[in-house]
This record gives C-alpha cells, sequence and structure tokens, in this order.
C-alpha cells in the first residue's frame, strides 16, 4: 500500500487512473466538487474505488465543513451552516451550540455515508485570535480553546454517530497564522507559553479522534527551519508527546504553495517527520506516480493506525432522518434567538 490519500480527474475513473489506483494501492482518495454531480453518480464513483481494491474499509474522504468550506452542496446536496455560526450559539447558550452541532454533524455524515464517503476533514480546532487569517476566519469554532475543544468534540460525535470518521486539524494550529499556507509559508514567531492555548484543543481531543492533520506552518520557537508537516521534531515531541495524538496523522495537501521541492520531494520529507500518510489532492498523474516511486510501502505502525482509524466508526443499520436532525438543530438556534 502506498501511504498517500490521492484524487481522481472527473466524475468517474478513467481506464488509466483504474489501472493505476489498482497497481499503487493507495491509502485512499479524496473528492473534491469536480468529482460530484449527482448523489447517484457520486456513489457509482465510491463504489468504482471499492471495487479497484476489493475491501469494503476504504478511506474515501472529503472536505464538508459546511460554509465556505463544502464539496457537496445545492441543488443536490443540502446546504450547511459555516462553524462559526456553532460559535455564535455558544456565546449564548453553550448546552444548545454542543447539541446543535452534534446533531448537524450527524445529518451531515449521514449523507457523506450515503454517498460512500468513510471520512470527513472536519473539525478544525484552530483557536481564532485576531490576527488569524481568512483562509481560517467563519471556519473556527471560537477563540477560548474550551469552547473550541467542546465543539470539536461534538463534531466527531455527530459525524461517528452517521457513520463517518472525522478529523483534527490542522495539529499544532492555524490560529496565529497571518497569510494562507495555500499560497504562502506562514511564520509563527509565538513562545512556548503562548502556544500551550494552540495545543489545548487537540490535547483534549487527542485520545477521542482517530485521524488527524498536521499544518504547513513555521513554529519558530520548535523548529524554525522547518514547518509542521516537515519537522520531525514538532510531529513527535509537540503532536505526538504533549498533544498525546497516537492515532493516523495526515499531512495536509502537499500540493499547496507553503511547501518548497517537487511533489514527490515534499512526500518524502513528510514521511520521514513522522507522518503516517500524505494526502496529495489533484489527481495530477504524473505527481500520483512520483509519490509511489519515491516513498514506497507503508509503514506496519500506520498501516494499523489506518486499519483502527476505520474501524472506529461504522455505518447504522437504520440511516437517520436527516430533515429530522437539522429540524432539531434549527429550533435551538430560534430558541436562542439567531439563525441558524
Amino acid at each position: 500500500m502506498t501511504p498517500a490519500i490521492f484524487g481522481c480527474s472527473g466524475p468517474e475513473l478513467t481506464a488509466d487512473e483504474r489501472a493505476f489506483f489498482r497497481e499503487a494501492d493507495p491509502a485512499g482518495y479524496i473528492l473534491f466538487k469536480r468529482n460530484c454531480d449527482t448523489p447517484e453518480q457520486l456513489r457509482r464513483l465510491t463504489d468504482s474505488l471499492r471495487e479497484i481494491h476489493g475491501r469494503e474499509h476504504l478511506l474515501v474522504s472529503i472536505d464538508q465543513e459546511g460554509g465556505r468550506v463544502a464539496r457537496l452542496g445545492p441543488p443536490e446536496w443540502r446546504k450547511w451552516p459555516a462553524p462559526a455560526r456553532f460559535a455564535a450559539l455558544y456565546e449564548i447558550a453553550p448546552a444548545s451550540a454542543i447539541e446543535a452541532m452534534r446533531l448537524n454533524s450527524e445529518a451531515m455524515a449521514t449523507e457523506l455515508a450515503r454517498a460512500g464517503v468513510t471520512v470527513d476533514f472536519h473539525a478544525p480546532c484552530d483557536v481564532a485570535r485576531p490576527e488569524t487569517d481568512d483562509v481560517i476566519g467563519d471556519r473556527a469554532l471560537g477563540a477560548e480553546p474550551m469552547q473550541v475543544a467542546a465543539l470539536g468534540r461534538a463534531i466527531l460525535d455527530g459525524m461517528a454517530a452517521g457513520g463517518v470518521v472525522g478529523c483534527l486539524k490542522h495539529m499544532p494550529g492555524h490560529g496565529r497564522a497571518t497569510c494562507d499556507s495555500h499560497k504562502e509559508l506562514p511564520r509563527v514567531d509565538a513562545g512556548d507559553a503562548e502556544l500551550a492555548a494552540d495545543i489545548a484543543p487537540f490535547a483534549s481531543l487527542a485520545e477521542r479522534a482517530t485521524i488527524g492533520m498536521t499544518a504547513h506552518i513555521v513554529f519558530t520557537e520548535w523548529d524554525a527551519d522547518r514547518p509542521a508537516t516537515q519537522s520531525a521534531w514538532v510531529v513527535e515531541n509537540i503532536i505526538r508527546q504533549r498533544i498525546g495524538f497516537a492515532g493516523l496523522l495526515l499531512t495536509d495537501d502537499i500540493d499547496m504553495q507553503a511547501l518548497d521541492g517537487s511533489i514527490p520531494e515534499r512526500a518524502v520529507r513528510s514521511l520521514e517527520a513522522g507522518c503516517d500518510i500524505v494526502l496529495n489532492c489533484w489527481g495530477k498523474m504524473d505527481d500520483m506516480a512520483g509519490i509511489v516511486d519515491a516513498c514506497g510501502p507503508i509503514r506496519e505502525l500506520s498501516a494499523a493506525r489506518l486499519e483502527n482509524a476505520l474501524a472506529s466508526v461504522s455505518v447504522p443499520a437504520e440511516r437517520a432522518d436527516i430533515g429530522a436532525l437539522c429540524g432539531m438543530r434549527d429550533a435551538l438556534f430560534t430558541a436562542a434567538g439567531l439563525e441558524p
């Protein structure tokens, strides 16, 4: 198995993709809008990925947070509130916000599970600050670590109830970054004592989550030369030890401009730093083939973490009523005098 998550080019697999994926045996796949036309088409696509590998428990992932980060949306799928809406409700009624987020996440996961998705890169636990770049913006669950952790747990719990594995991101925290890591490499100069607030939500949820994602950010206090994704010191001492995360650790997309070098070089550095799997989103055959050639097979411990993550959740025998879940969610907002 190749320690990578790959994208595919369109709404159905090409013959070249099918042959390549069968030979490369990637750890999983990620879906984007280019892959999602209708519920029926999307289910055919995810079923075809399973057929290639002959395994039902396949990592088929998506970025579906709600708000502006939504690969599935109207008219074929529901529109979901941005995470910041639940942060606003938390300011008025914390218990209602937690329950509303849990209901929302279960409803979202139910929709995803119907499509054959098994992992949602959702539970952004970056603590918002005045300087936080807009790439996070309304994706943030709040500016107070306890609140972020409480809503993050509700996401993970709701996702699991609907049959989908959630993901902690972006460890060890994107809130102090003042630029977008999709476009350039952020550098954070805060001291260790200040950064304790950033890692607090992740530490609170480390034993609950089975999948986590790194941030492409340099934390100069910890490693002035390498972004967290490619820093063995940060992965081991901060993510594994201080945060206490023992699950499957993914990179953020290695195509992002925060990283330098060729795509295979980025992948190798990330794996050497201690990440379990690299995320390569764009379905470019040359890049994917380069990763396969450069990275070799997945490590035994990483494969065990992958298996454990996928086995941690199962699709309920009876699917929940998405409309009913959303109705209960909306009632909690209305009771607090807010629009969902």
